[in-house]
């Protein structure tokens, strides 16, 4: 019985460890499951990726991330990779590094004590690399002692939308958006016009067209203009102060002439009767509606007989000729705008909408109306008439002509019995 016993012990106990293996058994890790997250904010050389990994297969997850390639299926051994930390659940990536307009497949991945599993493969394309763009800048024109006017041509946006362009400048070269001054003029590419103020009589200034695009500032090359010199003024033979103005390479009276006598110091007849104005052969003048108090405002109304005799103006300066009065038109952008920059602004003299106008040039030019082939005063504030030095034949000189509703400044022929204002050109 003893023996019968020792063997029932053995057997109970055999039994019992087979059971307690049986019980601890742990079963084996597999890789994790995941899936890779679709590639957002895709620029030229970066995007953002991730992963959402929804089994760890048993076993922590102990890295995680995405790798990319330009071939299908990268792996983590062989391919550029993200490492974005441990555990499952979504988790995102920033892919870095790449081309620009390259075609690339990518999977998120997850390591595990089993091994590394991969989800899906997917591809993106990064967008073509943005530059800064490509510009040049428009020679400047309508220099005067105060403003000017540039521009510039916006030929390549560099990949990415102009957001601001204009001209910068400077009294010392290489004008930049942040040191100097600029204009904004726009977005996009193309030609601009830039209207540059506040500047300074008798300075070089240096500028240069700018564009911006998300890559940063381009630069066009980079032109100078030197401003005139203050201009001084010039007085008549009666006293008469005038200002005067430089446009373009010429030197003007800023003001109509008021002048009651030549340069010879000889007086002009003052013809106040209707009658003996039609019948004039010879120089006269009179005052709109022969009230003196017209003289500082408009200034005088001259027939053609006192243009001829090349006496009308001060000492050094001249009636203009036809030629002279197409220099300054074509200097301010030709006929059709040329009247809205020579006109003085406001309604104070000139008649409501006074149409166009920005006295741009500082020409101030005013509505003194005119004296007529019949002796009658017509169109003050609304009309200005200027004569030149240039015959036109049969009884009939040149002039120049503005209006209160028109930007435009209009060539004119007239008899010369008629009354228009001067305006005095420096020899």
């Amino acid at each position: 019985m003893k023996k019968l016993s020792g063997a029932y012990t053995i057997f109970n106990t055999a039994f019992f460890l087979i059971l307690l293996c049986g019980c601890t058994k742990k079963e084996s890790a597999t890789t994790p499951v995941l899936s890779t997250s679709p590639i957002s904010n895709i620029a030229a050389t970066l995007a953002s990726g991730g992963g959402n990994i929804t089994s760890d297969g048993g076993a922590s997850i102990t890295e995680r991330g995405v790798c990319w390639s330009t071939s299908a299926n990268p792996t983590i051994p062989s391919n550029t990779k993200t490492s974005d930390g441990t555990g499952i659940g979504v988790f995102t990536s920033s892919i870095t590094g790449l081309s620009a307009n390259t075609l690339y497949h990518v999977r998120s991945y997850a390591t595990n004590s089993a091994g590394t599993a991969y989800g899906s493969d997917i591809t993106f394309n990064t967008t073509v690399a943005i530059v800064i763009p490509t510009l040049t800048t428009t020679v400047a024109s309508l220099i005067t002692q105060t403003t000017a006017s540039s521009g510039g041509n916006v030929t390549s946006d560099g990949g990415g939308s102009i957001t601001a362009r204009g001209v910068c400048w400077a009294i010392t070269t290489g004008p930049t958006i942040t040191l100097s001054t600029k204009t904004s003029d726009g977005t996009g590419t193309g030609t601009f016009v830039s209207s540059i103020s506040g500047l300074s009589a008798g300075t070089i200034y240096y500028i240069r067209a700018y564009a911006t695009n998300s890559a940063g500032t381009a630069y066009g090359n980079e032109i100078s203009i030197n401003t005139p010199a203050a201009a001084t003024t010039v007085t008549d033979n009666d006293g008469n102060v005038y200002k005067t103005v430089i446009i373009g390479t010429q030197v003007w009276m800023a003001e109509n002439l008021k002048t009651t006598k030549f340069n010879d110091n000889s007086n002009i007849p003052n013809i106040t009767d209707r009658s003996s104005w039609v019948s004039l052969v010879t120089p006269g003048y009179c005052w709109y509606n022969n009230a003196a108090a017209a003289k500082d405002i408009v200034g005088g109304l001259y027939n053609w007989y006192t243009v001829k005799t090349g006496k009308l103006c001060p000492s050094g300066w001249h009636v203009p000729t036809d030629s002279e009065w197409e220099t300054l038109s074509v200097y301010l952008g030709g006929a059709s705008v040329a009247g809205g920059k020579l006109k003085e602004t406001g309604t104070t003299n000139w008649l409501t909408p006074n149409t166009g106008t920005t006295n741009e040039s500082g020409f101030t030019a005013l509505p003194g109306g005119k004296i007529d082939d019949m002796g009658f005063f017509y169109n003050l504030g609304a009309e200005g008439y200027w004569w030149s030095f240039s015959d036109e034949g049969g009884g009939n000189a040149w002039g120049r002509y503005l209006s209160y509703n028109y930007s435009s400044f209009e060539r004119i022929d007239y008899a010369y019995r008629l009354g228009f204002s001067i305006r005095c050109v420096k020899n």
